[in-house]
């Protein structure tokens, strides 16, 4: 009785050691591994697009002249308001008409001399004819008449033509509006003398409706865009113009390049478009610093990719994150040059039906196993990780298979 009692906590300790075995075992779990990233992605497709250039312009008037005066005289009235519309063939100015009313005068006078002299040449001509051919006169009397009568005539043609500039200048002391436009300041008033050959012009007139804008592009874009045309994959687009003005708005009506010039500014480098905009409120001034928004040519069979769908390496290069086989995640270097609109231009380095990855990818990295759910749905619950033992998580159990007491 005494050696079962010395033995019983030696044996109690060694039945207790396989307790705590199990119990140690069953409250030790492994880590579980982390759920994949999602991944949100877009479906490269192509599509026609135009390519859209942002230049800088001036407005410039559509028509504009210089008024000057024919003639010289002292200014008696002006006849316009500044700042008016004024039509073609509106008298602006009138300058004093008296000597050219004299001249006028004199050189009808003239004429009427010129005339008289001829009809005296004529008859003394055509009495000598007869008398001529009976030999009552000489041959030399009959042709000197002849000459004298056409001299006369020839007088007259001359005062007549004398007689016409007369009476132009006279009309030139009346000022017109040579074009329909807005006029401006007058340089002369009442009382002012002006001459024929004199540099400064009287006033100003320009047509604003249309209005011209001159734009400038640079020799080497127009060049890269001849070459993409004559190499193909892009066409010519329309002529179709909008207008961002100085203060940030858009000018509401579009307009049409007419033209592109034939020569380079060698001053500052660039080509000149010149595009015309309707202007029947004559919101556009000329001078004015606007921003012209065109497009020279469209892409066909073209690649836009969300702004956040691309990286860009401290050497600038371009690179794309795609669902690669397996849903892993797969780097590629694309080439993106330029933006249309909020996306970038892919031309090269993707291909239609390409799945880029644009959402979650500061949780990606590369040839890491991703789940692919389409950009923009709602995120979708990460699966529970498989337990790593066959009681994982559950509770402890002693050797017997009950849970112990706590």
């Amino acid at each position: 009785m005494r050696n079962a009692d010395r033995l019983s906590p030696l044996s109690l300790a060694t039945a207790l050691i396989p307790l705590t075995l199990l119990v140690a075992c069953g409250g030790k779990e492994e880590k579980p591994k982390p759920p994949a990233p999602e991944a949100g992605f877009v479906v490269v497709r192509t599509e026609t697009v135009p390519l859209q250039i942002e230049l800088a312009g001036r407005t410039a008037a559509y028509e504009m002249s210089e008024v000057r005066p024919q003639v010289s005289g002292v200014v008696k009235a002006r006849l316009f308001t500044e700042g008016a519309i004024v039509r073609e063939g509106q008298t602006l100015y009138q300058i004093d008409p008296s000597l050219y009313q004299a001249a006028v005068a004199e050189a009808r006078a003239n004429v009427a001399s010129a005339e008289a002299t001829r009809e005296a040449a004529d008859a003394r001509a055509g009495r000598f004819r007869p008398l001529a051919a009976i030999e009552a006169v000489s041959k030399q009397d009959y042709t000197d008449a002849q000459a004298t009568a056409r001299q006369a005539a020839a007088s007259v043609a001359q005062n007549r033509a004398q007689l016409d500039t007369a009476t132009i200048n006279l009309r030139f002391t009346r000022v017109p509006a040579p074009i329909t436009g807005r006029i401006g300041r007058s340089i002369v008033t009442t009382g002012a003398l002006v001459t024929t050959n004199q540099a400064d012009p009287l006033t100003t007139i320009q047509r604003l409706d249309p209005i011209y804008v001159d734009i400038q592009q640079s020799s080497a874009d127009l060049l890269a865009l001849r070459r993409s045309l004559a190499a193909g994959g892009v066409v010519p687009s329309s002529a179709a113009v909008r207008l961002r003005l100085e203060d940030g708005s858009e000018y509401s009506a579009g307009g049409t390049v007419q033209f592109a010039e034939a020569m380079v500014d060698p001053a500052t480098g660039t080509v000149t478009l010149r595009a015309r905009f309707p202007n029947p409120s004559g919101l556009l001034l000329p001078g004015m610093y606007v921003r012209a928004q065109l497009s020279q040519a469209t892409a066909q069979d073209a690649i836009l990719v969300p702004q956040q769908g691309i990286a860009r390496s401290p050497r600038g290069e371009a690179t794309v994150m795609l669902v690669g086989p397996g849903d892993k995640a797969v780097e590629r270097k694309v080439k993106a040059d330029r933006t249309v609109g909020d996306k970038w231009l892919v031309t090269d380095g993707l291909k239609p039906g390409d799945r880029l990855i644009v959402e979650g990818l500061g949780r990606i990295k590369v040839g890491q196993a991703i789940r692919p759910v389409p950009a923009g749905s709602k995120p979708r619950p990460a699966p529970r990780p498989a337990a790593a033992g066959g009681n994982g998580g559950g509770s402890a159990t002693d050797a017997t298979g009950n849970q112990p007491q706590r």
